[in-house]
């Protein structure tokens, strides 16, 4: 039996034992509209920006230990990357936070440091 949407009945079982007649389930639902979905995007059809990465930018940042993984000293950190040497003593030393943009470069290159050396060099 099917209904105006064409979703067949299935029966289903509660947890109390009793039996109802029931639409697909809602995980089944989701897995159906996944792969509607994934289709539409795969014909060109679909609203790309649903599919875009959402940028988290973080709230604090450890510079410190970013600047340790890499071995580097304050000043050899600071040429690298571009920073001033005041600056990064200043977020090291918790006297000022890095903005928002100074967070977003200093993810990148706690991740991907080459990236953004091959990015930097001339």
């Amino acid at each position: 039996m099917t209904n105006p949407t064409g979703n067949r009945k299935v029966a289903t079982v509660k947890k109390d034992g009793k039996k109802s007649k029931d639409y697909k389930t809602k995980t089944g639902q989701a897995i159906l509209e996944g792969a509607r979905e994934g289709l539409a995007y795969a014909r060109g059809e679909a609203d790309e920006s649903r599919f875009a990465a959402t940028v988290v930018v973080p709230v604090a940042i450890d510079v410190p230990a970013i600047r340790r993984k890499l071995g580097l000293s304050q000043p050899q950190f600071a040429a690298r990357y571009s920073l001033s040497i005041g600056t990064l003593r200043d977020w090291e030393q918790g006297r000022r936070q890095p903005d928002r943009h100074a967070r977003m470069l200093l993810r990148v290159i706690e991740r991907e440091p080459e990236a953004v050396e091959r990015a930097l060099t001339a």
